[in-house]
């Protein structure tokens, strides 16, 4: 969380289901969860201001919505500079990314590296750029008592060797990741119109 100089946090908490954030403005798209304001969350913009927040907390969401990228840009446009994002999701290896029908995405540790320094050459796709502040694999208890969780969030090389070779036998369970947003906020793109051909 980013220092508060003893004042109290605006934290958003995006698809808080029924376990509410202590303290924060809850959102969601189900009446009976524990939200504060019920809305689509596929649906951009949310209902607030540009840079409302302090912190923002998507905690097992994302995997749920339909386009990662534009969801991303909301985040980046929701948190103040100097704010934090956390993210939680399911490591594409464990069972539970693929049990639940209702995921759309199934995603790794480098998923969110488009929208930093260390983008592949494929930055292009948005303008929303975030500072990675950290990223935290979660592996299956056998793995972890064996030392390859240490590996893994010790050494970034490591972990990329791990998703390139290993992490099918040595499965994640889930992943935290931390970030800053840097810049101003991104406009809200719109949707390209659909060409017809015959």
């Amino acid at each position: 969380m980013p220092p508060n100089n003893g004042e109290r946090l605006r934290i958003l908490d995006v698809g808080c289901g029924i376990r509410k954030y202590p303290g924060s403005i809850g959102i969601d798209v189900n009446p009976v969860t524990a939200a504060d304001v019920i809305c689509d969350l596929d649906r951009f913009p949310y209902p607030f201001a540009d840079r409302t927040f302090d912190a923002l907390r998507a905690i097992h969401v994302i995997e749920h919505l339909t386009d990662v990228v534009r969801t991303m840009e909301e985040f980046h446009r929701l948190v103040k500079p100097g704010g934090r994002v956390r993210i939680e999701t399911p490591h594409y290896t464990d069972y539970s990314s693929f049990c639940d029908p209702t995921h759309k995405h199934h995603l790794n540790s480098f998923s969110f590296r488009y929208f930093g320094e260390d983008h592949g050459g494929f930055g292009y796709y948005t303008e929303a750029k975030f500072r990675e502040i950290f990223v935290r694999v979660k592996l299956l208890s056998f793995w972890r008592w064996l030392g390859f969780e240490f590996l893994v969030n010790r050494f970034p090389r490591f972990r990329k060797f791990w998703e390139f070779y290993l992490c099918y036998l040595v499965r994640g369970k889930a992943m935290e990741f931390e970030f800053e947003p840097i810049g101003p906020p991104v406009p809200m793109r719109r949707r390209p119109a659909v060409s017809q051909t015959r």
